[in-house]
């Protein structure tokens, strides 16, 4: 924070997730050859933030099924602590402090996954809270459980206690040296029915508990779908929520996401982004069994690729990649370095949808603006079929004139535009267009 006003996530974050390869059961070792190799490769690009997804202070896990009730790490006041098992340099009560260390060293930022609420074992333990008389038993909400994960039960805001144990959790992630946290089993419970529980104030618990810690932490909310009606209060208090459920590689959830952004894409601001979810590209699934697969390399095609890569960026979404670094191929590393692509990450705004026809057949047409005055349009294909598309002047929201421009996927040049915008669009795929009008020649 500067002067007292939040400074992260000024731009969408970029990074990389551990989740999409290893489940629950990343190791210090996995994550620093990750770490290494974005520093090598991708940071010049953009790409800076190494996450550890869930579980980390579990020590057996194997995957991305969970087990139940079991054993964590936890320390005496109620927070839980790495699995020295899989993070060795945790060993001392250091914590994720040296792992922290050594990616900063690297010129990039580190980041960790928790569930929200407070451990059902300290609860059980009535165990005491950092800060407080009162303890882990006196500030649960024992009705407000995550209905796929066991590990916590929900903090009751009203409860005496409740925001010192935020406090205390926020105050010894901000000494390991945390850039970036994602809270998980929230983003959705909003509301419940039973309007027993309500995540809205959960969340501005943390939120007050990151800014008293006095370090620029991104605060990412998961998972999703978000409910649009809960925008402002998001822009508020997080810098990026997610805005679908699980998304994987599948053609169907991409199809899904063009409603969604069109939905959110207006409330993207510096400080808060609506979010895509991870981008579930090239090697994936090394210890991890969702969608009922296994190891796989994406099942995206290279067009549905380049699809989702630029409805995440003209929509400004948060990147967070989720293949294995390590492993990455050739293809896939010159379409998440493209820097005219990425440039409408940090330089675009006003992204919405000019036009659909059909919903599981048809052609979508984005427009957004860059600082520079130039214009960005994307022609989606979601046919099962190559497509000729043609968008007059007028239909592009464009004055009458003489235009310039290049489809920033291929590097194509054009020359003049003075009626229409035209292509043949692959199946399931985008053009995306920069243009601006020719200067006047003297």
């Amino acid at each position: 924070m500067i002067n007292g006003k939040r400074t992260a996530a000024l731009t969408p974050p970029m990074g990389w997730n551990s989740w999409d390869c290893y489940g629950a059961s990343v190791t210090e070792k996995e994550l620093l050859e990750n770490a290494e190799y974005m520093s090598h490769n991708l940071k010049k690009y953009g790409w800076e933030y190494v996450v550890c997804d869930i579980q980390w202070y579990e020590p057996d896990t194997d995957g991305s099924e969970y087990r139940d009730f079991v054993p964590l790490c936890m320390d005496e006041f109620s927070r839980l602590i790495p699995a020295e098992n899989k993070f060795p340099s945790a060993a001392g009560g250091v914590g994720f402090r040296n792992i922290a260390d050594k990616i900063h060293g690297m010129g990039l930022k580190f980041g960790i996954h928790i569930m929200r609420g407070i451990p059902r074992q300290a609860v059980h333990q009535n165990t005491a809270i950092k800060g407080s008389f009162a303890t882990a038993r006196q500030i649960a909400q024992r009705f407000s459980v995550c209905s796929w994960n066991t590990d916590m039960y929900g903090v009751n805001p009203n409860a005496r206690g409740a925001q010192d144990y935020y406090d205390s959790v926020m105050e010894l992630y901000a000494s390991w040296g945390v850039d970036f946290i994602k809270v998980d089993d929230i983003c959705n419970t909003y509301f419940r029915p039973d309007d027993l529980y309500s995540a809205k104030e959960e969340i501005e618990m943390i939120r007050r508990a990151i800014d008293k810690t006095g370090r620029e932490i991104v605060l990412s909310l998961s998972p999703g779908p978000a409910d649009i009606a809960c925008a402002e209060h998001l822009k508020e208090n997080a810098n990026m929520w997610r805005i679908t459920g699980d998304y994987w590689d599948r053609w169907e959830d991409l199809l899904d996401m063009f409603k969604r952004c069109e939905q959110w894409a207006s409330h993207a601001q510096p400080g808060g982004w609506p979010d895509c979810d991870m981008l579930p590209l090239s090697h994936l699934a090394i210890r991890s069994h969702e969608c009922g697969l296994g190891e796989r390399h994406t099942r995206f095609t290279k067009e549905e690729q380049k699809t989702m890569m630029t409805l995440w960026c003209i929509c400004r979404s948060p990147l967070m990649f989720g293949g294995l670094l390590t492993d990455l191929d050739d293809w896939t590393f010159e379409l998440i370095t493209n820097e005219k692509v990425l440039r409408l990450l940090g330089h675009s705004y006003g992204a919405h949808q000019v036009s659909r026809t059909g919903y599981f057949d048809g052609n979508i047409l984005w427009k957004s603006y860059d600082e520079d005055g130039s214009v960005y349009f994307a022609l989606f294909n979601t046919y099962q079929k190559d497509f000729h598309v043609e968008y007059s002047l007028g239909q592009l929201g464009l004055e009458d004139g003489v235009y310039e421009g290049e489809e920033l996927w291929t590097g194509e040049k054009l020359d003049r535009i003075d009626k229409s915008l035209d292509a043949v669009v692959p199946v399931h795929g985008v053009k995306l267009y920069r243009i601006k009008m020719q200067p006047c020649s003297s």
